[in-house]
């Protein structure tokens, strides 16, 4: 009885074991045959400090990153007692990428490359080039850099709009400096949007993302690559389970146009736009909650002449559905600018079809921070804790606007509220009324009007968007 009670245990165990083991993938194979095509790129750039011993950057000691920085970024000891002059210095990081053809173009992101003065690639095999970059698009953070060499290992792409949530999916790269690091996870979800990011889908996922794993790819179980590895999302600066790709099909439309014009080209239409709600949804008369309702249309813009409408609600683009709007951006953007598309929009308690010619995104321009954005000691932030500076003339006609005032520094208050340095903020509106914005003087009085409880809602030109942003509550009636 003992005999037959033994096996019966060991015949359990077993097929427990085999079906345990039947149910973990297998990813040796995979990464044998598609780690080669995986290189590390640190980058080098040259900084000019303003004096000696002046550093770039400061840590925490207990931060979990300072180690990473030290090793990474030596700090440049000052002479004591050495006269203040300008002074050079290197400043290094780590990125990963992917080899996409044997000649040498490869994949990555425009963050890793970015202001880079030197970039040097590492094979598995040790062998090292230095690359150059042949475009870049910060928009999607998807560059293209090329080294000199042929007859190299090369990955095999997938289609990520087949990927299903809970698959298993793998992540190559170099986190932290460590060529080559595996790891692995599942797809968390699919078409994520990320505050500022317009024009990318995301995949979410849980395989573990570091710094230096930006611009490795993600592959499937079949070894095609579905994304590039591109944010974290942290509150520490290191993985916390949530980590963000590029879909591939994304990444190599923008580097067939890198390739071939060194820029890419996107398509706009001129429209300000917000999430239908279902309670929005129900004061239009539509059945459920879709689409990208029109807030404002851009005058003399593509969307005006073609009839679209404030109060507008655009069900579909190009006979592809607008589900939430931010597919919208994605769409339009992804349209070969002077394409004549038909939108499908939603007034007054019925669809109707418009036919739109798509215009082209500028390229997006940085405003310069003036002379006086050193933020020397007498200029002070007004009530909203917000340092500006009136546009110069230049300025207005390079941004195509009247008036508007220069954001400089952020501080206070306005701290918490979306806004950034370099943002223009074009009007002001509060208890019901909206005002251009023309002067310091003139947006530090309408401040000083309101009541400490008041909210205030400022439009932002932000690059070549405009938005609202909303700021709850003022300080006391005095400059901060």
């Amino acid at each position: 009885m003992k005999q037959i009670l033994a096996a019966f245990v060991f015949a359990f165990v077993s097929l427990t074991s085999q079906a345990q083991n039947k149910g973990l993938p297998d990813f040796t194979e995979l990464v044998e045959k598609q780690g080669p095509a995986v290189v590390n790129i640190s980058t080098t750039q040259v900084i000019r400090s303003a004096a000696r011993g002046v550093q770039p950057f400061s840590f925490d000691e207990d931060d979990p990153m300072s180690e990473f920085f030290r090793h990474f970024m030596p700090r440049q000891p000052g002479v004591p007692g050495a006269p203040s002059a300008p002074r050079e210095f290197e400043s290094r990081s780590l990125g990963s990428g992917f080899i996409i053809s044997p000649d040498g173009y490869i994949l990555t992101n425009a963050h890793v490359v970015d202001s880079a003065d030197e970039i040097l690639v590492r094979l598995t095999d040790k062998s090292e080039f230095k690359a150059k970059v042949i475009g870049a698009d910060k928009r999607t953070d998807v560059a293209l850099i090329k080294i000199e060499a042929t007859g190299l290992p090369i990955v095999h792409m997938g289609d990520p709009n087949v990927l299903k949530v809970g698959e298993w999916v793998i992540a190559i790269g170099s986190p932290f400096g460590f060529d080559n690091s595996v790891t692995a996870g599942i797809v968390s979800a699919k078409g994520r949007s990320l505050p500022q990011e317009n024009f990318v889908p995301f995949i979410q996922t849980d395989a573990a993302v570091n710094p230096g794993n930006s611009g490795g790819p993600l592959f499937n179980m079949k070894g095609e690559v579905v994304g590039i590895n591109s944010q974290i999302y942290s509150r520490s600066g290191g993985f916390m389970g949530i980590s963000f790709a590029i879909p591939i099909d994304v990444a190599m439309d923008i580097q067939s146009q890198l390739k071939a014009n060194g820029r890419v080209s996107r398509g706009r239409i001129g429209v300000v736009i917000q999430e239908v709600t279902k309670e929005l949804a129900e004061s239009f008369g539509l059945s459920k909650a879709q689409g990208a309702a029109v807030n404002a249309v851009e005058k003399g813009g593509p969307a005006e002449k073609a009839g679209v409408e404030a109060g507008d609600v655009i069900l579909k683009f190009d006979g592809k559905p607008v589900v939430s709007s931010s597919d919208l951006p994605r769409i339009v953007g992804a349209t070969k600018p002077g394409s004549k598309i038909t939108m499908q929009v939603w007034r007054k308690g019925a669809s109707r079809d418009l036919t739109v010619t798509v215009a082209e995104i500028a390229e997006e321009k940085q405003v310069a921070r003036s002379a006086r954005s050193a933020k020397p000691p007498e200029q002070a932030a007004n009530r909203l804790g917000l340092v500006v500076s009136e546009l110069t003339a230049e300025q207005k006609r390079d941004l195509k606007v009247n008036g508007g005032l220069l954001v400089e520094d952020i501080r206070g208050n306005a701290a918490r509220a979306d806004l950034r340095p370099g943002d223009i903020i074009l009007a002001f509106i509060a208890r019901g009324e909206t005002t251009e914005i023309k002067s310091v003087e003139q947006f530090n009085k309408l401040l000083m009007s309101l009541d400490k409880a008041a909210n205030v809602t400022l439009l932002v030109r932000r690059g070549e968007l405009q938005t609202f942003v909303t700021i709850k509550g003022l300080p006391d009636k005095k400059a901060e």
